[in-house]
Order: structure tokens, then sequence, then C-alpha cells
């Protein structure tokens, strides 16, 4: 017997309030009372003339019915039928901690109640008043809700499956990003059930030291995977929280014995979007739904509220994406930076463009560093200041963090300094590059990054083949004269670098037929991520009203024929004078490239044409007509 507790079945009038809170009391054990019948006789006398009620004719209602919610619950619970149908009414009538009140929400399409409702005989609610009640609904974001077009049976069998103290959502694996993701969504008001696997003397009571060291959360801890399924509501909601690759793989085999039709799991990890695919189309063959769900912003943004960037079937969106955007971070208007991005495995590859764009921005960052500080010999302190100043007009996070770390000193001395210089990337970068060369888009920035890791990791070969050229490094340049071209090639080579990755979001839009946002995607990345800046923010309305490449924006062209000279000047310099910048010269020679009407590919076409006959297109026929040359003239 479930005792002092109050569910409180709410639903416009038809929804079966009454039917199905008189059935939930009797499995509960507790009294039901109808909040029809603590209405003064005024109220029922103009429902009975089929006159809608006001908020007016409410509030002496609401009052009484407020004071009798807190004495049911003090003496042995209870289960109460009331419409409830505005947010403001069910706040008058939460007197209660949130654990002794549960809201039970009754719904179905318009024409299933009015059927219902025409049918009914002796009651003083007439059909015409409905549209209006559908008009007054506040649908609720918490509670159960229950769709009512199935039988009482079956409507009762859901809500005592989610009344048994069973989690909204299950979380698998509590390494750092799935732990503060767990405390997010259960700060919201979430249940969360938790698994991790328990390995004795390497893996031990993970999930059990989570919830004891999370005790004032909503929490369920579990190291046994049947158990842990086995407390989900249903249909489930398991959000994975592991390494890509196989072990997704191995999670989903591990999980399918324990699963039913039309359970959900969700990848929230940096899985490849063709393996999204996939995993989707094996699972919904067993009735099992799967998304691929990108999630940016690391252990604080996981925490606070991340980015969020879930695809797959919309359907599956609809059900979990209220939970996903009540724990995401929240743009400049307060909307929710998570979206429905698009189907099978858009999510999946909308993070990975993130990453390259987030590798690109890195890369640019610690190279204008390298070379303000051994160039220019400009100080650790003075490098921060710049940054900063730059800072107050690009709000951008990565470049707010290095300014953080150029700040940062161990024993006196500057930590930066005794970091190795050996970077390491996780594939979204590569995978990024294999993406542009299937669909045929240029990469520039983001593969000139990714090659920069790459190079930055052969430690032992660069350091003998240091000594061994012994080429030299010019310095002498003073910041004050090169901090304005400085500042003006940042910002072209970070436009760049935007340009090029929302140029294959576009590519594999029309490849995939994913239908992709770009001012959507641009906007749930204004917050919560890695990139944002104040260059998102700007992008949210330039996508919106033109979605074609960046760098074919009027403003843009404007802003980039201005900082041109700045880009080109500086990457002549740090070359001229040494110092490798990748990721800038990429934007310089992807600018030159995207801007000259006459490129040098004419000479590739001829020599392929030479070696391989593989033909070319002529300046003076038609588009799409091919021509072959005997380019060697045979001796006669």
């Amino acid at each position: 017997m479930i005792q002092k507790h109050v569910y409180i079945v709410m639903g416009v009038s038809g929804a079966g309030k009454t039917t199905i809170g008189k059935l939930l009391a009797k499995q509960l054990e507790i009294p039901f009372f109808d909040a029809d019948d603590f209405h003064p006789v005024e109220n029922v006398k103009k429902m009975e003339s089929g006159v809608a009620l006001k908020d007016d004719d409410r509030e002496e209602w609401l009052e009484n019915l407020s004071i009798k919610i807190t004495e049911w619950q003090g003496k042995y619970g209870a289960v109460l039928a009331c419409s409830a149908l505005k947010e403001k009414y069910r706040k008058q009538l939460q007197v209660l901690p949130q654990d002794h009140i549960t809201w039970i929400f009754l719904h179905s399409d318009y024409e299933v109640i009015r059927a219902r409702i025409a049918g009914r005989e002796g009651h003083y609610f007439k059909p015409e008043l409905l549209q209006s009640q559908y008009e007054s609904l506040e649908l609720p974001s918490y509670g159960i809700h229950v769709d009512v077009d199935q039988s009482p049976e079956q409507i009762i069998d859901e809500i005592m499956e989610k009344v048994k103290n069973k989690a909204e959502i299950g979380l698998f694996g509590l390494g750092v990003m799935g732990q503060s993701l767990a405390i997010n969504m259960a700060s919201k008001g979430y249940s969360v059930s938790v698994y991790n696997r328990h390995i004795d003397k390497i893996e031990v009571d993970i999930a059990k030291n989570f919830v004891s060291e999370n005790a004032g959360l909503k929490f369920q801890g579990y190291d046994n995977l049947k158990a842990f399924v086995e407390s989900l509501e249903k249909p489930r909601n398991i959000l994975l929280m592991v390494n890509a690759g196989k072990v997704v793989d191995f999670v989903i085999e591990d999980l399918l014995p324990y699963l039913e039709k039309n359970d959900l799991i969700i990848d929230g990890g940096n899985s490849h979007y063709k393996d999204t695919i996939r995993r989707e189309k094996d699972l919904k063959k067993k009735n099992i739904l799967f998304m691929g769900a990108g999630v940016s912003g690391g252990e604080e943004g996981a925490r606070k509220g991340p980015s969020i960037m879930p695809g797959g079937p919309e359907n599956s969106y609809k059900r979990v994406g209220p939970i996903l955007e009540k724990i995401a971070a929240r743009d400049k208007t307060g909307e929710p930076c998570c979206t429905y991005v698009g189907p099978d495995g858009a999510g999946h590859f909308v993070k990975m463009v993130h990453n390259g764009i987030e590798y690109g921005e890195m890369q640019l960052i610690a190279e204008t560093y390298h070379l303000l500080r051994f160039h220019t010999s400009a100080k650790p302190d003075e490098i921060a200041d710049l940054f900063e100043e730059w800072n107050r007009e690009l709000q951008s996070y990565l470049l707010e963090i290095s300014v953080d770390i150029l700040r940062k000193k161990e024993n006196g001395e500057l930590l930066l300094d005794n970091i190795l210089d050996a970077a390491k990337q996780k594939g979204t970068g590569g995978w990024s590059t294999n993406a542009a060369l299937e669909l045929g888009v240029p990469l520039d920035t983001i593969s000139a990054a990714v090659m920069a890791r790459n190079i930055s990791g052969m430690k032992e070969q660069r350091a003998a083949a240091a000594k061994l050229y012994d080429l030299k490094t010019s310095e002498g340049e003073n910041i004050n004269e090169l901090k304005s071209a400085f500042f003006e090639a940042y910002k072209a080579t970070s436009i760049v670098n935007h340009a090029i990755g929302f140029d294959l979001l576009t590519a594999a839009s029309k490849e995939y037929h994913w239908n992709l946002n770009l001012s959507e995607i641009a906007r749930i990345w204004t917050n919560g991520c890695i990139i944002r800046s104040k260059l998102m923010e700007d992008l949210v309305a330039k996508f919106n009203n033109y979605q074609q490449h960046l760098l074919m924006q009027e403003e843009i062209v404007l802003e980039i024929s201005n900082f041109r000279t700045s880009l080109l000047k500086v990457v002549g310099k740090a070359l001229e004078a040494g110092f490798p910048v990748p990721v800038m010269s990429a934007a310089a020679n992807y600018l030159l490239s995207f801007t000259v009407e006459q490129s040098s590919a004419n000479m590739i076409q001829a020599q392929r044409d030479y070696f391989g006959a593989h033909t070319y297109e002529r300046k003076d026929k038609a588009r799409g007509e091919f021509f072959h040359t005997q380019w060697l003239q045979e001796e006669k």
C-alpha cells in the first residue's frame, strides 16, 4: 500500500479523469476524490448552462482543494481528479513538496476526446465547451503523460509502471561526462537510474558511490544490467556515455536481451555518423529506437548546460527532447541550445563538424600565441592582455580560456612552458577530413589543424630534425607594430574556418537529404559548447537570411576584403621568419583559391588527359561537353 502521497489526475473534460482516478485509487488502496464535487454551487450552475468558468470563479474552488490536498496527504494520501488546465492553477495546488504530489496528465487528440464527451449521458459539461478547454490547456513539462486512446486497463498498467518509483531516464557509463550529465538531469527534477560496470580491483562500486555522494538527488545506482533496465519507466530511455567505436556495439549487444519494443537508446558519445546510421537501421529491425546525440561543453558544460545535437527518428526526439532541452544551455533569448538536427546520423555529423571547427580555432590561437611569443618576443602576460582586449569584441570561449592559461603559474613559473608540445586528436577532426574528401568539399583549415596535431606528436623526430637542420627563427619584430595586423589576420582566419565547416554541413545535408538548418545549428552553438563566440551569434542571423556559402555574404565579403592584406602579411612574415602557421596559411590559400577566377586547374586537366585520357572541358564550349587531345605527335 502506497500511503501519504497525492496523485492528481488532470486533463480536459472527457479525458477519463474520474474513471482512471477511481481505478488508480483502487490499485493504490487510497481514497478517490473528484475536484468537481468541490465546486461552489454558482460554478456548477454556470457549467450546466454552458458558461465557461473564469479565473475569478475558480479562486475559492482552488483554495478549498489546496486545503484538502494537505489534509489528505497528512492522513492517508489520495487520488484527485482535477482538470488543472493552466500552470497557475497547478502551482496553487502544489502545496506539498514535489515528492509528495504526482501529476498524471491524461491526453489525446481533440477528436478522440470530443467523441467520448458526445457519448456521455447525464453530465453537465457540454461538448461545445471542449474547444475552449483545449485553448486554455497549458501542457505540463513534468509528471506522467498518458495517451488515453486505449483501454482503461492499459492506461492503469502504464500509470502503475511509472509510479512504482521507476526512473524517467537511465544513464549508462559514469565517466566524467556521464556523471556531470546525470547530476544535471537530476538537478532539473528528473529521476535517473545510473549504471556502471563492476570489475574487481578496477571499477568497484562506481554507481553505488556516485549515488551516495549525491544523496540529495533522485538517483538509483546499479552495477547489474538487468536490474538497471528494469528500474526504468516504459518505454525506456537509455543514454549511453561510453567511448565511441566497438564499445558502443558491445554495450548495445549486452542491453538487447532486456529491452522491449519502442525502448530508446541514445548514444551521447562522439560516434562516427556512419556507425550511427548502421546502428539505427539494425535496431529498427528489432523494434528498438536509436538516436545519436552530440554533446559539447566538456565537464562543466555537461554539468551546467551543454549544447546538444540530437539526430535520429523525429518521433524519438519528441519523446526525449523535453529532457534534453531542459538540461541544455540557454541562448541569449532563453531558448535551449538543443534542437532536432535531422534523421539518422545527422546529429553525430554535426557534432563532428563542430569538433573540426574547434580544431581550427584552437590551432589558430596556438599559432598566434607562438608567433607573438617567439617572433615579437612578447611576454606571456602581454599576450594574455592582448587576447583579453581582443576578446571584448570576439567573446570567444576558447580565447577566454587561453587568457587564463597564459596567466597560470606553477612555483612562480608559467605552467604552459612545462607542458609537452605534442597534441592528440580523438578522431572527430580526422573524420571531418575524410568526410570532406568523400563529399568533394575543401576543408583546408580543419585538415591543416588535424595534420598540425599529427606532426606535433612526432616529438622525438622533430627534436632530432631540429638539430640536424639547425634552422633559426628570427626575432625582433615589435608587438605594437604588428598587433593590429595580427588581430585582423586572426579574425579573417576564424571567419574562413567557420565558413569551411558550414560548407561541409551544407554538402552533407544535400548528399544525405538531412535538410540541415544552418541557422539553428549556429544558434545551439552560441552557448554551452566549446566554439561559442560572438561570431557564432552573428551567424544565426546570417544563415537565417542566406543559407549559401558564408564567404559569399555581403557583410562577410566586406570584412574579409578589409582583413585580407593583414592575413597575407602575417602569413608571409611568419614563414619568412621560420615559424609554421598551418591554419593561417591554409586560410590564406583557401581565400586566394576561392576568390580567383582563373585557377591553375587547367594545367592539371591537361596533364590528366595527357597521361590517362581523362578528357577535359573547354572554355569556348558548353559545360558538360568533354574533349580529348592526342598530345604527343608521332614522328613521321
